[in-house]
């Protein structure tokens, strides 16, 4: 009947709009799920949103308590039904999921589900996540109708989903940027000024002792004072810098940082960004920052400026030498036209760790950053 069809539109528009209000992507598959749970009338409701692993990323239920979820133990991984309805993309309705052959186990502490209903939500022909209801309150199981509909919602919810994914890396990577910036001047304008500072001290503490005649107790002891704080804040502002190390790599280390990274450029610029890393040993805290700052200024010139199509980064150790190699195909440049690349910064960035970096650039043929630092 037509008030039925206008309650069922206006259930599936009031859910939508729900779920384009949230920005975070944690928040938009939670509303996803209880949206749909109430759309359908259903005892149970979840979202997977696979990873690379064979498990997933992200996994928001509705209709459990907290002691169950804990009870129920880690998340699941990509085999049974939610295995086979990641491979195939396909919608599944079932009158008793446990009656079907694809069906494998539940843990023991896992609630008995029997009508299921499980529709993919895709973007083009990749399936970002699986959205699935089970045990219709009202009885009789899902209906064609009913798949139809979470079809419909699932259509809808992936553009929520893609648009909040967007806004949640353009935000990584704007906070990525102010970080980088920060720790980029606090190294090239402090760092230079106290360096400065300390040899300015220690050549006049040189005239002095080549200066005839008796040169006051009182000056020579203020020079080498002013030696020894400019040589404490130099220190301390190493330290500083190092501590603006992103949390990923305290989390992760430098090659799953760095893989990441790469993984969100690839994704929100049009040029094709690869990542290849070798096994690579314990790193100093200093050189995993030194390194992976070079890497996202390479790209950031890489991407910005160059109009690259493909860009490589490599990560490589052989016999106590870490290299890094970023490559792109783009316009290439003079070393003239080098002053708005950052290149006196990363090379000192290398350098502040014992290391050497080179750049190779030809005029329409491509750049290549290559760092070299012994650890």
């Amino acid at each position: 009947m037509a008030s039925d069809r206008d309650e069922i539109l206006q259930a599936v528009s009031s859910a939508v709009l729900a779920v384009t209000r949230h920005l975070s992507v944690r928040e938009v598959l939670q509303v996803i799920v209880r949206s749909a749970q109430r759309l359908l009338d259903a005892r149970y409701a979840a979202l997977g949103v696979p990873d690379d692993d064979g498990s997933f990323a992200e996994f928001v239920a509705e209709g459990l308590t907290d002691k169950q979820w804990d009870a129920i133990g880690p998340l699941p991984r990509q085999h049974g039904m939610l295995g086979a309805m990641l491979r195939d993309g396909t919608p599944v309705r079932l009158p008793d999921l446990r009656d079907d052959p694809r069906f494998e186990w539940w843990p023991k502490a896992h609630p008995v589900m029997r009508d299921f209903l499980g529709v993919p939500i895709r973007d083009g022909e990749r399936v970002l996540g699986i959205i699935f209801l089970a045990n219709k309150r009202a009885g009789g199981g899902f209906t064609q109708a009913d798949q139809e509909l979470l079809t419909l919602f699932a259509a809808h919810a992936a553009i929520a989903l893609i648009n909040a994914r967007l806004y949640e890396r353009g935000r990584e990577l704007a906070m990525l940027e102010e970080r980088n910036r920060v720790a980029r001047e606090l190294h090239d304008a402090v760092t230079q000024k106290l360096f400065s500072l300390r040899l300015s001290a220690q050549a006049a503490a040189t005239m002095l002792d080549q200066a005839p005649g008796k040169v006051p107790d009182q000056a020579v002891a203020e020079l080498e004072r002013v030696q020894r704080l400019a040589g404490e804040a130099l220190a301390e502002l190493r330290a500083v810098i190092v501590e603006l190390r992103p949390a990923e790599l305290d989390r992760h280390g430098l090659a799953e940082t760095l893989r990441k990274h790469v993984r969100m450029l690839d994704r929100l610029h049009p040029a094709l960004v690869a990542f290849e890393c070798g096994e690579l040993p314990p790193l100093d805290a200093a050189v995993e920052v030194a390194v992976l700052r070079v890497a996202q200024e390479a790209l950031h010139n890489a991407l910005r400026h160059s109009g690259a199509v493909a860009v490589s980064v490599r990560l490589a150790y052989e016999t106590g030498t870490l290299e890094l190699t970023v490559r792109d195909d783009g316009s290439g440049f003079e070393q003239a036209d080098s002053r708005g690349l950052g290149l006196v910064s990363m090379r000192d960035r290398v350098e502040s760790v014992g290391g050497v970096m080179s750049v190779e650039s030809v005029r329409g043929g491509g750049t290549t950053v290559r760092v070299e630092v012994g650890v």
